[in-house]
């Protein structure tokens, strides 16, 4: 729900010299209440009328502090596709209003906001504008800046988040979906190439979900493979639920040279060979990972940093999202034009998380959606960076 903000005014006076109130109609967020009052004393029309104006412009400024109800967008139930619509029409015109950037890209289009209906019908921002860009739909000063690693010489993405507690509510509440609670693991993440970056989203996500399990033997391995393989045969040993979350190159490295059985463990990569090692197709990565670790299935996340939401793949590549995160996918030869399920793509995300910077996304990975809220990720565009929160290509 999203409270507007006007100016209301009393007929003009009859008389000059007598003092009239001019009120703002109140304006709330979920953290505050405004209400101003004016006591103006005019002598003329001519003030009367100029200090309404003030108003106006008054409103219009602040209106760009309004805050929504993120608690309806987390509160969406699985599979409600009416109530995802409205939801996402809800979220495209406040973003319209109150984005600069996203309305100059829709203007750009000739996309009426009043004929946009359908969520096929609202236009995806290429993620190539947060690298060139402040993408925003509040004039609230952002908590964070997440950047992303991208390529040397490369021009990073920059994503303000203007509320981290959002960012951690979709963090949070979108592992147990599919986990059950954070309380229960220990989270061990190889992230190396990220954790020199505090700026990085991915660096942010796993030590919130350490935080969150509050397990001692929690923590970040750089460069210690050998400290790490002690901490895991402790751990099941001991029948501790663990995550073990790295990027590719990273985890078969640790594979290489500590292949263990883990009973009791996840094995989660994030994608991003990076250079590191010669590329190679995912399932080839996960025959490895399972064979070092004795895995069912090497499990997969999907994010990135424009993206304040992550999707889950638990085995073959089949990627589900959260209630509130969508994916379509676009004709790769017509970026207006949608394809049907099965039908390879690019991908293109609707990430109700992020309300406050943009939620309708064309990212530059290629896919093909599946039933029930599902999707593929099969590469990417040629020539677009490699991001380290990305699949492999295949």
């Amino acid at each position: 729900m999203i409270t507007s903000f006007y100016p209301t005014m009393k007929p003009l006076p009859a008389k000059v010299g007598k003092t009239h109130q001019v009120r703002l109609v109140s304006f709330r967020s979920p953290t505050k209440i405004l209400n101003l009052n004016l006591n103006l004393n005019l002598e003329v029309h001519q003030k009367f009328i100029s200090i309404f104006d003030w108003c106006n412009n008054a409103a219009s400024d602040i209106s760009k502090w309004v805050m929504m109800d993120t608690q309806e967008i987390f509160s969406l139930p699985r599979g409600d596709e009416e109530a995802f619509r409205r939801k996402a029409l809800e979220v495209f015109h406040f973003q319209y209003r109150h984005n600069d950037v996203y309305r100059e890209f829709s203007q750009h289009l000739e996309v009426d906001p009043a004929e946009v209906t359908r969520v096929a019908d609202i236009p995806f921002l290429p993620v190539e504008v947060f690298k060139y860009r402040k993408v925003l739909s509040t004039a609230t000063k952002p908590e964070k800046v997440f950047v992303s690693s991208g390529t040397s010489g490369s021009v990073p993405s920059r994503h303000h988040v203007a509320d981290l507690q959002v960012y951690e509510h979709s963090l949070q509440r979108g592992f147990h979906l599919f986990y059950g609670p954070p309380e229960d693991y220990c989270v061990l993440a190889l992230l190396p190439g990220y954790l020199e970056r505090q700026d990085a989203s991915l660096v942010y996500m796993a030590r919130r979900l350490m935080e969150a399990g509050r397990h001692p033997d929690s923590g970040f391995y750089l460069d210690d493979l050998d400290g790490l393989a002690v901490v895991l045969d402790r751990l099941m040993s001991k029948g501790q639920k663990t995550l073990l979350l790295g990027v590719s190159f990273a985890l078969l490295d640790f594979a290489r040279r500590h292949p263990m059985p883990l009973e009791h463990g996840v094995v989660m990569e994030t994608g991003g060979m990076k250079g590191q090692h010669r590329e190679m197709v995912r399932e080839e990565l996960h025959d490895i990972l399972c064979a070092a670790f004795h895995q069912k299935a090497i499990h997969s996340e999907y994010g990135m940093t424009e993206l304040l939401s992550q999707a889950y793949a638990k085995k073959e590549g089949v990627f589900s999202c959260p209630p509130w995160m969508r994916v379509l996918i676009r004709d790769s030869n017509d970026p207006l034009r949608l394809t049907g399920h099965g039908r390879a793509g690019g991908i293109q995300v609707v990430d109700l998380a992020n309300v406050y910077s943009c939620s309708f996304l064309a990212t530059k990975d290629l896919g093909k959606s599946g039933l029930g809220n599902t999707f593929e990720v099969l590469g990417r565009f040629d020539h677009s960076d490699v991001r380290g929160c990305n699949l492999m290509v295949e």
